[in-house]
């Protein structure tokens, strides 16, 4: 019998559900294309509308209406938790200097920042990006734990790191360039094309890379 995700850490990865791409697409795609995409379009209507007050209103509430809703998914707590102290220091800042571009200007510095911390986090071997692959599948603590899911993860964490410092380039770019408008687009076609095109590809490699793993390392004994 196949256990849900949470399971013991003493789990073998053989009990675990096959990693199938609808498997896969199911538990994270939702997830991923919401914090993607759903805050920036929310904060946008709500500005062009009614203001900045209502647009950093707009996209708060949808911002931490996804982090209950994954954290009711039983999801890993931690990214959500900083996530959600984000979104509440970003709306005050913003409040307070009373300044869209203080307030779109912060996300862009922050996944600079992110992008520095990738990297910091494959150097003592805890690759952000395998914490941030919980979401996609229930990965025992013991094999998060091994050196094939560290080695893994920490190519695809420094991937995540390149793309995360071009894309804070390009949309301060725009944001100092074109304003708001330009900001919005920018941040749409970077935020979603190839963000998605690299989950594809990460979730490719990695059920590649594990799929060539010997038997011996499918069990906690391994570890």
């Amino acid at each position: 019998m196949v256990r849900p995700a949470g399971t013991a850490a003493d789990v073998p990865l053989t009990e675990l559900p096959d990693p199938t791409w609808r498997l896969l697409v199911g538990r994270g795609l939702p997830q991923f294309a919401g914090e993607a995409v759903l805050p920036v379009v929310a904060f946008y209507v709500g500005w062009r509308w009614w203001g900045l007050g209502a647009g950093i209103a707009a996209s708060t509430v949808v911002s931490l209406g996804i982090a209950a809703v994954v954290v009711r998914l039983g999801r890993e707590v931690g990214t959500i938790a900083l996530g959600v102290v984000f979104v509440l220091v970003q709306a005050g800042v913003a409040l307070a200097a009373h300044s869209t571009t203080v307030y779109l200007a912060q996300p862009v510095i922050f996944s600079a920042l992110l992008a520095l911390a990738y990297i910091g986090s494959v150097l003592v071997g805890r690759p952000l990006i395998g914490v941030f692959a919980a979401a996609w599948y229930p990965f025992p603590s013991w094999f998060r734990a091994s050196r094939p899911f560290k080695r893994e993860f920490g190519l695809q964490t420094l991937v995540w790191a390149v793309y995360m410092l071009v894309r804070a380039g390009l949309r301060l770019w725009a944001l100092l360039r074109h304003g708001v408008g330009g900001f919005v687009v920018i941040s749409l076609l970077t935020g979603s094309v190839p963000p998605f095109a690299l989950v594809a590809w990460g979730l490719w490699h990695a059920r590649r890379t594990f799929g060539r793993l010997p038997d011996s390392a499918w069990s906690p004994d391994a570890a």
